[in-house]
């Protein structure tokens, strides 16, 4: 089930990049569904937030 979908969340917060760091893998791709576990709604929110929060350089665009 999802995370978001059981901890109540509406909306995903750009500024939360804890819970972005967790769905974002060792090279700083955007992980899927099938691995993060997330719905579909949720999924679509969490690739604007990180793109969002990337433009604002909260989270990177690539890892070193």
């Amino acid at each position: 089930m999802c995370q978001f979908c059981v901890d109540k969340i509406e909306r995903i917060d750009y500024k939360d990049t804890a819970r972005l760091n967790k769905c974002i893998s060792e090279r700083a791709k955007i992980l899927p569904r099938r691995i993060t576990g997330t719905c579909a709604r949720h999924q679509r929110q969490l690739t604007v937030a990180i793109k969002r929060a990337r433009q604002l350089a909260l989270l990177p665009y690539i890892r070193d």
